[in-house]
């Protein structure tokens, strides 16, 4: 069985909270082992705002830091900060997963744009 599809749905949302949502086309310009967490990565960003974006996500066990960078990613970008064990995550970033987190076997993988596009292009 595959454990996304059986997955929980999310309560339905309008189009307006839909519309809320900033997505932009981001790229991983420094990527380093976040120093106090077992399972975060913590990623510098060009998201085209010309201010770099740091960004903390629980990637670690499925990527490395060589690995993402130059990488082209989608970033929700109007996010509240927050602090992720010490450490200040400006949004997020999307990927999609085969199972629930905590599970024993579990893929992830980092939702990116299929062709080449400037950093801030809006994901719509």
């Amino acid at each position: 069985m595959n454990d996304a599809a059986a997955a929980p749905t999310k309560p339905e949302i309008t189009f307006d909270d839909f519309a809320k949502i900033d997505l932009r086309v981001a790229r991983v310009t420094h990527a380093e082992a976040h120093p106090n967490a077992d399972k975060l990565l913590k990623l510098q960003v060009d998201d085209g705002s010309g201010t770099p974006r740091q960004i903390c996500a629980g990637i670690k066990a499925q990527y490395t830091p060589e690995e993402l960078i130059g990488k082209l990613i989608v970033v929700v970008a109007n996010l509240a900060p927050r602090q992720l064990r010490g450490e200040e995550s400006r949004g997020m970033l999307l990927a999609a997963s085969d199972a629930a987190k905590g599970a024993e076997v579990r893929s992830v993988v980092v939702i990116s744009p299929s062709a080449d596009i400037a950093p801030g292009a809006v994901v719509s």
